[in-house]
């Protein structure tokens, strides 16, 4: 266990050596840099990602990732509106985007323990790999947890809110009309799933910035270490 943050750091200040910049850009930087820096990349695009979305309009009023009605449901919203459910097309809507809301914050305990838990394998393909390449770690990582610590607070969330009442209702006008698919059936699935797509699209494009401008960052340490790759 002790081996660990010393190998990762290894594998990053190899592949920072391997990169073309200043010969003082690597001077700068020691193991313990290098393993700390990649650690706060981490840990900070998932909390930003965190916090712009666990709050009130989070997902309702980011369209990037606001939740639409599932299925053919969003396909028919316009004749669904004509057909006088405007008002409860609005209301499940919001229902819907305010459940997923709740249930991001709880993230954050699961991507700290995520960092902890890297392995010299991992730190090498998140160095190595695309702008996302850290966020697909945590996704392969934590997903199934996530879902699995999100479903609970969607349901409370949903139930709380009448949510499933809501959903009946404008399906079963929608079921009239064949709009209604067997997989949109469960609420609480769609919204977990949706809740978790746009977390990992927010943490991508965190992670992607840092990437790309770390001197723009507010950590010296970040500026140090990822600067120096991008030169």
């Amino acid at each position: 266990m002790s081996r660990a943050p010393a190998g990762i750091a290894l594998v990053v200040v190899a592949w920072l050596a391997g990169a073309a910049f200043a010969a003082t850009g690597i001077a700068a930087l020691t193991q313990r840099d290098a393993s700390a820096g990649l650690k706060e990349a981490l840990t900070r695009g998932a909390s930003a990602a965190i916090a712009k979305l666990g709050v009130a309009d989070g997902f309702l009023g980011n369209p990037e990732v606001r939740i639409p009605l599932p299925g053919k449901l969003q396909q028919a919203e316009k004749l669904l509106r004509t057909l006088g459910q405007g008002q409860r097309v609005d209301e499940l809507v919001t229902t819907m985007n305010r459940a997923a809301e709740a249930a991001v914050p709880e993230a954050k305990t699961l991507f700290v323990d995520a960092v902890k838990q890297m392995s010299i394998a991992d730190a090498k393909a998140i160095v190595s790999g695309g702008d996302d390449a850290g966020t697909q770690y945590f996704r392969r990582v934590t997903g199934d947890k996530l879902t699995a610590k999100f479903l609970p607070i969607v349901k409370a969330s949903t139930d709380r809110l009448q949510l499933a009442s809501r959903y009946n209702a404008v399906a079963g006008q929608a079921s009239k009309l064949g709009l209604v698919d067997a997989r949109d059936a469960s609420i609480e699935n769609y919204v977990t799933g949706k809740a978790l797509d746009g977390l990992f699209l927010m943490m991508a494009k965190e992670e992607g910035a840092i990437r790309q401008d770390p001197l723009g960052q507010a950590s010296q340490l970040l500026q140090k270490v990822f600067g120096a790759v991008r030169k």
